[in-house]
């Protein structure tokens, strides 16, 4: 059985958001996203439908976690979408999460989609993100 592996020009993009990630900065991030793409947040109940908030929202919150690091990757049959496993902390509370990216053929980010757990890591992640965002985009208000 052959395991599936990235398109090219997703795995590309894939390479340049871990460079950025590793360094810490996102300056670049809007090379990669699609002027149309969403973000689904843990927080929110409807997705953020925009290149600008896809970019705001990410990188803040690369500002937010702590200790922030990637563990596996898995990718779809497609090679158009892959799930990535982090782990990170919110001043005192240790979360764990998946990042459910989907790249277009162009291999730029049209869906960004965050699942977190335990459920006090994401109230931590939710009051942090809202004490930062809540004036700009609904249904981040500090504390969730």
């Amino acid at each position: 059985m052959t395991l599936p592996s990235l398109d090219p020009r997703a795995a590309a993009s894939l390479e340049k958001w871990h460079a950025m990630v590793a360094r810490k900065d996102l300056a670049e991030l809007e090379a990669i996203v699609h002027a149309d793409a969403v973000f689904r947040s843990p927080m929110a109940f409807k997705p953020y439908r925009s290149a600008q908030a896809v970019t705001l929202l990410l990188r803040t919150v690369l500002t937010v976690f702590e200790a922030f690091a990637y563990h596996r990757q898995f990718v779809s049959e497609d090679g158009l979408s892959v799930v990535l496993e982090f782990s990170a902390r919110v001043g005192d509370k240790s979360l764990k999460g998946v990042d459910l990216i989907r790249f277009d053929a162009d291999g730029l980010i049209v869906d960004f989609e965050v699942m977190i757990r335990p459920f006090n890591g994401l109230q931590a992640l939710g009051a942090e993100m809202g004490a930062r965002l809540g004036h700009l985009l609904p249904g981040y208000k500090a504390g969730g």
